[in-house]
């Protein structure tokens, strides 16, 4: 059983490190588009428009990709006072509740997210006059990646030998 839980985290950590590496570069696209907006409004007179628009795209997707990172080290939201003072098998319960409750709206906002997708292709962006289903892509997509990485740590509480000591435990320098 202990086999499942360390094949669950290493996946999720896997997972996680794209994820991270993905978040890492569209962070730096971020900086360098606010630095030429900010070039070419005050220093140097160009008439780019797009900077705003693909700032405000780029720092969307990277909030939405961030949250199945905080998902993998568990660090999403919990009742911390109470779940470390709670009996191990308490423990273990809640965590799994946690994980199902976090699956089922990720799941909805996956399936309501493609919805919203398929209709923001029939509108067009302000500046690239390119379909916004394009950028609103990012929401179901974060939201199948957080539903993966909550699949993959439910499996992990429910295998691993011992509770979760906390939820907003980290696993990532045991199993890398």
């Amino acid at each position: 059983m202990a086999d499942i839980a360390a094949q669950a985290r290493f996946w999720s950590l896997r997972l996680n490190k794209v994820v991270e590496i993905t978040c890492v570069v569209l962070l730096v696209l971020l900086v360098l588009d606010v630095w030429l907006g900010v070039l070419v409004r005050y220093v140097i007179p160009l008439p780019l428009t797009f900077t705003e628009e693909l700032a405000r795209y780029l720092m969307i997707w990277m909030a939405l990709l961030a949250v199945s990172s905080g998902i993998a080290y568990r660090e999403h939201i919990g009742v911390e006072f109470v779940f470390s003072r709670m009996p191990a098998r308490a423990r273990r319960i809640l965590a799994i509740t946690f994980d199902v409750i976090a699956f089922v709206f990720f799941f909805l906002l996956f399936w309501y997210g493609l919805a919203f997708v398929e209709r923001g292709f029939s509108r067009l962006t302000m500046i690239y006059a390119i379909p916004k289903g394009y950028p609103f892509i990012g929401v179901p997509l974060a939201a199948a990646l957080a539903c993966v990485q909550l699949a993959l740590v439910f499996i992990h509480d429910m295998f691993d030998d011992t509770p979760p000591t906390s939820t907003g435990e980290t696993l990532a320098g045991g199993m890398e």
